[in-house]
């Protein structure tokens, strides 16, 4: 049964290649397993941009063949989000906003920045800390919006950098940590090679999986993850679409 739900999805994903030039998959083309070349301070590098559900399905495909676990998740799953964001700096800021908070209060204090007006690099530099707090920000909060602000990320640069120094790049930024900068190389760049291992989510919905008898802390579920390349984002998709199918189903139990 399992090799018939593979099988069916990797038909399925060879259809959505053939397509996905229509369907704006940058690095398929006419059916060819192409990549997208971004030029690096060390040369040309490729990477596969994610930019619609046919690179997703076809990330599905390779991961069904190559890890039976994944199979398994997805007859439970079905199929994955796209889950693509803007970039620039409303997104790293609405970030750090939603930075230990629940998500309604997020929201909230991030309703009241847009109706602000303050979500450009300008508008949150000409307000001081205490301005910033009026609006709902945090005092450290308000320390790395300003932070943010006055870095000076060429955000249009970002999309033709390797993951890597993308990462470095905004983590050199305060407030900014390793699992900001790897969901905003996943989501807002759409880097298909890419993985956020300390996200909870993600540990324990490989714990689930894959059976372990604890969460995989982050340098153990990293190592782990190497397993999944090209596909690393399409894995923890998976993951995260696995972790709350288990979870509602506990819910009902």
């Amino acid at each position: 049964m399992r090799g018939l739900f593979c099988i069916r999805g990797f038909l399925l994903a060879q259809w959505h290649t053939v397509m996905a030039f229509d369907q704006g998959c940058d690095r398929l083309r006419a059916g060819q397993d192409m990549v997208m070349p971004i030029r690096g301070k060390g040369g040309r590098v490729d990477e596969r941009i994610i930019t619609s559900d046919a690179c997703v399905a076809e990330g599905v495909a390779w991961l069904c063949q190559h890890d039976p676990a994944m199979a398994r998740a997805y007859r439970e799953t079905g199929p994955l989000p796209l889950r693509r964001r803007p970039d620039g700096f409303a997104q790293l800021l609405s970030a750090i906003v939603s930075q230990q908070v629940s998500v309604a209060s997020a929201r909230a204090i991030w309703g009241r920045l847009e109706a602000a007006g303050l979500v450009t690099p300008d508008a949150v530099a000409a307000l001081d800390t205490d301005a910033l707090r009026a609006h709902g920000l945090s005092r450290q909060k308000a320390a790395y919006a300003h932070a943010l602000a006055a870095a000076g990320i060429d955000f249009e640069g970002l999309r033709a950098l390797p993951t890597a120094q993308v990462v470095d790049r905004l983590v050199a930024v305060k407030g900014i940590g390793i699992w900001t900068a790897e969901i905003y190389a996943m989501f807002s760049l759409g880097r298909a090679d890419v993985f956020a291992p300390g996200d909870l989510a993600l540990q324990e919905g490989a714990r689930m999986l894959y059976n372990l008898p604890d969460r995989p802390r982050e340098a153990p579920l990293r190592r782990m993850s190497e397993i999944w390349r090209p596909w690393r984002s399409v894995a923890a998709r998976m993951l995260w679409a696995y972790y709350h199918v288990q979870k509602q189903r506990e819910g009902i139990a």
